[in-house]
Parts: C-alpha cells; structure tokens; sequence
C-alpha cells in the first residue's frame, strides 16, 4: 500500500513577507472535527524581522495603540514610541526636553530590571548601601530609605547628568538638592521608588517625576540658595510630570501639558510603545482608595463621606468599592483609568515630589488634584519636604468629597508619621 504524505508545519515554506491578519483567511473546521482542524489548515508561520517601530494591531486585538499620523507617518496601525512622540509625532517639545526624557526613560528601565531582579534583597550588601543610610530626607521609621530607594536615587541622578540638559535635581532621598551644571536647562523633582517597602511582597512600586525650566532669574544667587528655590516652584509652573509603573507591565505616563498619554515597555524592542493616548479619567467612578484601618482617626466629614458612598446614598446612586494597594503610583494608575478618588488624609505625601506631579497628571486628564481644601499646583512650596494631605480622582467625585467640608486628618493617635 502507498504510504500516506503526512503534511507537517514546520515542512510548509516560509513566506519572505507578512501577510495582514485582517487578510488571513479563516480556517474551515471539518463538521465531524470542530476543535482539531487538519495540521495543513494552519495560517503559514511568518518571518519576524524587527522593524524600526514594531506593527503589532494583529496581535493586540482591541487594543488602544495609535497610529502616527501626518506626513511619513506609517498608518493607522503604527506603533509610535515614546521618544517618537515627544520629538514632534505627537508634541514637539524640542530637542532639550527630549533629550532629557531619553535619559530618564533609560534610567525608569534599569530601575525596572532592578526592582524584578532576585538579587534586590541583598543588593545593599553589594553596594554598600545599608537600609537607613544616605539622607533620609523625611526622618525616620517607615521612610527611612532602603537600599533600593537609594540606588534607584543614583541611578537617575547619573542619567540626568549624562543628559546635560539638567540644573538641578531634587530628590525624596536627600536632605538637599543636588546642583548638576549652570547651563542646564531643567530642574527635575523626583520620588525615586515609591512604595518600595511593598517589594519583597511583589506589590507593584513606581517612579514619580516633575520637570520644571530653571529659573534663570537666580543665577547669580549662591549654590544651595539657587538649587532650593528652583527646586521650590509652584505645580502651575511644571512644564512636564510623569509617574513610571513597575507592575506586570512598566508603564510610563506622561503630561507636557497636551493631556495625559501611557507608554508600555515592549520588552522585545526596549521601547514605550504609546498604548493609551489622551487618557481621560470618567467624571465618576466607583472605587476610592485609603488605608480605612485608620477609619476611626478621621475627621467627621470624611467618615460620612466614605459612610454615604459605601451604601450608594451619594450623589451618584451606587455603592463605591474599596480598593487600596498602598502603593501610591499603582492606586493613583487603576484610578486614572477607571475613575473615583485615591487620597491619602493624613500630612503625609509630599508636595513637591508627590502631590504636585500627579496633580499636573490627573488635570491634564480632565480630574482633580486637592489637599482636601485647595487647588495643590496653587500650593506655594516652602520647605523641600513638605507634607500635606493629597486626594486625586474624577472630577465630580472630588468635588463631592470637598462638598463634605472636614475631610483633612490633623491627629495621627498612635501612628508614627
């Protein structure tokens, strides 16, 4: 009897181009074998190669990648990276700011491979770093630095300096500011690693960010003088802020004042890849966010507040979910997208680190950011270091929460700052 020809996968010839997935064609499952068609009924395996900016819309079904746009652009279905955009694809905000922004998206990348490397638990005692040393710019106990915070610090204090394009830098991690050069166009606040007590649980952690332009007005001002009062504007001054995600993806999210876009790391590529353009939080959401453990410490309009909306009594007739992290990059991330209020009551988050770059976020993508009471990009900083109250979300949710009057915590009974 003649042997039967056995069609194999692998033995199909390889094709030199990709074929479009909307122009694959289906394949036909026999009536009698529905789940396991014929091996030669399979699409024909593609050749990969690896573009200058990866098309992926035929495997991201659904998802939000955007396309470049305007002259040379590479169609609808185009993913645009972060430097792409920033250097004029999407907003041109010139060749300094760019620059910048390539030194610190490379830092945000070395901090994500440290952050999910098994070696970070002893990584104090390869650097030399011990848990609590350095400046602990916020005391001690429960911030003070560990040595992931304080090699996440070095990490971007050396990118911002290989840029060329920074004045000075402030930091969560040091008493001081830190002066880089007088040519330097920008002034850079910085969280390093929020959260980064949550990193031997494996909860998510993140980098938060403020970009402002050197205020060229203080020049001829002594060093520390100049570097503190640079250090020290407004959040109405910011000219860009962003906050990256170490979570199951690395997620970096931008505002040059033009809304607010995401970028996730492809890690086949090492780009951003824009995955959410223009996010606009909903006017409402169901969800806040708080350590209610401290329920009892709270002033009695956030107690009737959370009370009210717990049992869909509010303005908005259904009944709000918990969700707290402690993480405030990641509890801030899940509000952004899917709207209500994260807040934190106590003089507790920092303005100039914290409080400020995730308020110029959360306005450019159509929320609010208060200290329970006031605008926070209206808060004049006065000390580095500063510490206030911080509730950010939907813009209906927050202007509820305020309508409540006593919603900022000033007592903190047995619980250290």
């Amino acid at each position: 009897m003649k042997p039967q020809k056995i069609h194999t996968y692998n033995s199909m010839p390889l094709p030199t181009t990709i074929t479009p997935p909307s122009l694959c064609p289906a394949p036909i499952f026999p009536p009698n074998h529905p789940h396991f068609p014929p091996r030669n009924q399979f699409p024909p395996r593609p050749i990969f190669h690896r573009p200058r900016m990866a098309t992926l819309s035929g495997f991201i079904a659904g998802s939000q990648l955007v396309g470049s746009s305007g002259s040379g652009g590479g169609g609808d279905n185009e993913a645009r990276t972060l430097i792409e955009y920033v250097g004029g694809g999407g907003v041109d905000v010139g060749d300094d700011l760019v620059l910048l922004i390539h030194h610190l998206q490379y830092a945000c990348k070395k901090i994500a491979a440290l952050v999910a490397s098994p070696f970070n638990s002893t990584l104090g005692k390869h650097t030399g770093f011990a848990a609590g040393a350095g400046g602990s710019a916020g005391g001690s106990g429960r911030d003070a630095p560990k040595p992931l915070d304080i090699v996440s610090n070095e990490i971007i204090l050396s990118s911002l300096r290989s840029s060329g394009k920074v004045a000075v830098m402030a930091s969560e991690e040091d008493d001081t500011p830190t002066w880089i050069r007088d040519d330097g166009p920008f002034v850079v606040v910085t969280d390093p690693l929020d959260g980064s007590r949550n990193i031997d649980a494996s909860i998510p952690t993140g980098t938060i960010f403020g970009i402002y332009r050197r205020l060229e007005e203080l020049d001829d001002l002594p060093t520390e003088e100049k570097a503190l009062l640079n250090s020290l504007q407004t959040g109405t001054r910011l000219v860009a802020s962003g906050y990256v995600l170490y979570s199951s993806a690395t997620i970096f999210c931008t505002s040059f004042g033009s809304g607010t876009h995401a970028f996730t790391l492809d890690h086949s590529t090492g780009d951003f890849i824009l995955t959410h353009p223009s996010l606009k939080i909903p006017s409402r959401g169901q969800i806040y966010s708080v350590n209610d453990a401290r329920y009892f410490d709270w002033p009695d309009g956030l107690r009737l507040y959370i009370d009210t909306v717990r049992q869909g009594k509010g303005r908005y007739p259904k009944k709000y979910s918990a969700r707290y992290i402690c993480s405030l990059v990641a509890d801030f991330h899940r509000t952004l997208l899917y709207g209500g209020v994260t807040m934190n009551p106590r003089d507790h988050l920092r303005l100039v680190y914290e409080a400020n770059p995730l308020s110029f976020l959360v306005e450019q993508a159509g929320g609010k950011g208060s200290d329970g009471k006031n605008r926070i990009l209206s808060i004049q900083p006065v000390k580095l270091h500063q510490r206030l109250p911080l509730f950010l979300g939907s813009c209906e949710d927050m202007e509820e929460l305020e309508s409540y009057g006593n919603v900022q915590q000033k007592v903190n009974p047995g619980y250290e700052v």
